[in-house]
């Protein structure tokens, strides 16, 4: 399944064109802070294996107001770089490969 192209930003990491997109509105439950943010990762060019990528913090637009650091391009970098360590192959189509980077995450008690 390919990204949509609207809002999605490039990044190049080790010479190899990508694009990456975080959902603007947050799910229901990263809404209250029940499960963190994710952003999604493809090659630019020819999409094959989609990177989706669990953080460890709440996404920006939360309804609980909890505080959330802006997702930069290093750690997506750096998350490309450990899915490729772990297995994740961008030309080959198939399912999306999940990388999970949520275990400091506290969930909301409400």
């Amino acid at each position: 399944m390919a990204l949509v192209k609207k809002g999605s930003r490039h990044i190049t990491v080790d010479g190899i064109p990508y694009r990456w997109r975080i959902r603007r509105r947050p799910t229901y439950s990263q809404a209250l802070v029940w499960s963190p943010l994710t952003y999604a990762v493809e090659l630019a060019d020819s999409p094959g294996s989609t990177l989706v990528v669990t953080t460890n913090q709440p996404h920006p637009s939360n309804w609980r107001i909890e505080s959330a650091s802006a997702v930069v391009p290093s750690a997506v970098a750096d998350s490309i770089r450990t899915a490729q360590t772990n297995g994740w192959v961008p030309e080959k189509p198939g399912s999306p490969f999940h990388l999970d980077q949520s275990e400091r995450f506290v969930s909301s008690p409400y």
